[in-house]
């Protein structure tokens, strides 16, 4: 069975997130991700409100990055909305854009290496253990959460696991998901995290994912089914395709095509030059004359957009390359209360019933 979750970016008021996430978590959606970035709304603050007001979504950052907070913070803020969700917390860190963490002085080196680590870190942490690393990127000498409530391990009998002796104890599992787009960190990533958010929505992008992440799961000796492959996609659904193209779409594909690199955009046979005039006009900040740049060759190769049947057509191609988790991401729908509402009416019953 495929988890429909849905992305938010915290750049309008919280209460309107909340709204939005509420309404989700009543039409079906299985997961809230909030996107981090430092100019909008505190991520972790966005979190704890949703997790007051919400019920059964699981919630978590989609994605924040090792290098602007330590992994230990980041464990300690996943503990802490672990246990005001009763339990729901998910984390999802990434590398981070190294544009803006080199804009706020922040040196971004080794981003496979950090990421892996704090992975590492934040399970050790989140499980309520002490963690001690001398790592390619973190030298700890000794970290340990004080606020984990450990409870002994059980194993499939329902006996306590033993240790030289002594009930072995662990916090509550938080899933910890990686974003991951390139090949390095597609195959070490799958060797530790829980999920993989891979920024694409084109069956042919996963074809070349899943092959990287199937390497990093022989290498760790993990089966693949123990990764939730998750694709965080843009994402536009109305009555029509017409329809579902008015608002943002465009405006997020044309995005999504400046910062693609040129093997991205030939994987996919698009014309170059057009592609060219999409990043000429954002740099001029024209985006008046963004929509009428972004061809529908783009838009299929970079968001699911479309009536009813042409979104579960799509979401059906990425189920069949691996896919685990589809995230409806940005813009959703010209309304995002109107396009929600229609996701757990006409959507989701398509892929719980299977």
């Amino acid at each position: 069975m495929l988890r429909i979750g849905i992305e938010f970016v915290p750049d309008k008021p919280i209460e309107k997130l909340v709204k939005w996430t509420k309404l989700a978590e009543d039409a079906g959606f299985d997961n809230v991700w909030i996107t981090d970035h430092y100019n909008n709304r505190n991520v972790w603050a966005a979190l704890t409100a949703i997790a007051l007001q919400t019920d059964r979504i699981m919630l978590g950052p989609g994605v924040t990055n090792p290098f602007h907070i330590s992994p230990a913070l980041t464990a300690s803020a996943a503990v802490t909305i672990n246990e005001l969700s009763n339990g729901r917390a998910v984390i999802g860190i990434g590398a981070g854009d190294k544009i803006t963490l080199s804009g706020l002085g922040i040196k971004w080196d080794r981003p496979v290496s950090t990421v892996v680590e704090s992975i590492e870190y934040m399970r050790t942490l989140t499980e309520g253990s002490k963690f001690k690393l001398d790592g390619k990127v973190y030298k700890v000498k000794g970290a340990k959460l004080a606020i984990v409530k450990r409870e002994p391990v059980l194993d499939a009998d329902g006996n306590p696991v033993m240790k030289d002796g002594k009930p072995v104890k662990r916090g509550p599992k938080i899933p910890i998901y990686a974003g991951a787009q390139g090949p390095m960190m597609l195959k070490n990533t799958a060797m530790v995290a829980d999920g993989i958010l891979i920024n694409a929505s084109h069956p042919k992008d996963f074809e070349i994912a899943m092959t990287k992440i199937k390497e990093g799961v022989d290498a760790a000796g993990r089966d693949i089914s123990e990764v939730d492959v998750t694709a965080y996609a843009s994402f536009s659904i109305g009555s029509t395709r017409e329809e579902a193209l008015k608002g943002d779409a465009k405006i997020v594909v044309a995005f999504i095509v400046a910062g693609s690199p040129d093997v991205v955009l030939e994987r996919h046979g698009l014309d170059m030059e057009a592609c060219n005039k999409v990043k000429e006009l954002l740099g001029k900040g024209d985006f008046g004359g963004l929509p009428g740049a972004v061809t529908d060759e783009m838009v299929d190769a970079f968001a699911v957009v479309g009536d009813k049947d042409q979104c579960i057509g799509r979401i059906e191609e990425l189920k069949k390359s691996g896919v685990t988790q589809f995230v409806v991401g940005s813009p959703i729908g010209p309304d995002k209360s109107d396009a929600i509402k229609q996701i757990g009416k006409d959507i989701i019953p398509y892929f719980k019933g299977d």
